[in-house]
């Protein structure tokens, strides 16, 4: 299963503390009439962390439902417990889920033979094909291109990594140490296009929760040979990717949301709503945006 082209880290919305079920069906059915190629429920995005086990469930499989098979759903379902990264994916699998994601494991900062361990257990639990995640600024490590490349020889479930690591010369490491059909999907909406340039195939968003039409016609036109017309999407909205990010994510984006009012821009704790003077930057933005 390829995985090329632009895939939407959906946000979990919330009202009076419980999860809107009704307002994410509506954010899935807006990322299908923009083109979207898959919806990545109950990642980083999704605020994972702050879901139990029955919530995280709940919502993989409310996004399953409603896709209903016209477009990827590739579940968030990492943990720093194996047992419990095991645990997820299993169930998400069986929830019908078309692929999984899964984090690094965070906090406890396991070598890379543990995290080569941790992978290849989960992939031996699962037929679903399963995405690596390497974020090491929020996760205390990287999954190094080495343990990469051992993992995709030895786990044929275990195809594609999202690159969360800001680094173009990573993505050109991975490409030269990772046989072709490994494919690498951006982690960042403002290095889509420069790793797009040196291998990438696609990139999983935070901005397509808001303008999915456009980002994954700015993926398209790249892949189809036309630089110059991705170029000036990317350039048209890079100050979104930024601002996207000028407080954690998913506080902007909620918010974003909120002010066209497909959702409640409301976060759990330990986040918290922006402050003034961002969100008045943000409303600026996306006016501007039109």
């Amino acid at each position: 299963m390829s995985f090329s082209g632009t895939h939407t880290a959906l946000v979990t919305p919330f009202r009076g503390g419980k999860f809107d079920a009704e307002a994410f069906r509506s954010l899935i059915e807006d990322q299908i009439a923009g083109g979207i190629t898959g919806i990545v429920p109950v990642g980083t995005t999704g605020e994972s962390p702050t879901l139990d086990h029955n919530e995280h469930n709940e919502v993989v499989r409310t996004a399953v439902e409603a896709a209903a098979g016209r477009c990827a759903v590739m579940a968030g379902t990492g943990s720093n417990a194996t047992s419990e990264a095991i645990a997820l994916t299993v169930e998400a699998a069986r929830l019908g889920a078309d692929a999984a994601l899964l984090v690094a494991p965070y906090y406890n900062k396991p070598s890379q033979e543990g995290l080569y361990r941790h992978f290849r257990a989960i992939a031996e639990s699962v037929k679903i094909p399963l995405v690596l995640y390497s974020i090491p600024g929020r996760c205390g490590v990287e999954i190094g291109v080495e343990t990469v490349a051992r993992l995709g020889r030895d786990c044929p479930n275990i195809r594609t990594i999202k690159e969360s690591g800001g680094s173009v010369e990573r993505v050109s490491q991975l490409r030269e140490a990772l046989p072709p059909d490994f494919e690498i999907l951006s982690g960042d909406d403002s290095l889509t296009l420069p790793f797009l340039s040196v291998g990438a195939v696609g990139v999983i968003s935070v901005a397509s929760n808001l303008f999915p039409a456009e980002i994954s016609k700015m993926v398209r036109l790249w892949l189809d040979g036309d630089p110059s017309g991705a170029r000036e999407i990317h350039t048209r909205f890079y100050a979104l990717f930024k601002d996207l990010f000028i407080e954690p994510n998913p506080v902007p984006v909620k918010y974003g949301l909120s002010l066209r009012g497909k959702i409640s821009s409301e976060v759990r704790l330990p986040l918290c709503e922006m402050s003034g003077s961002n969100a008045a930057r943000v409303r600026k933005t996306l006016e501007a945006l039109g």
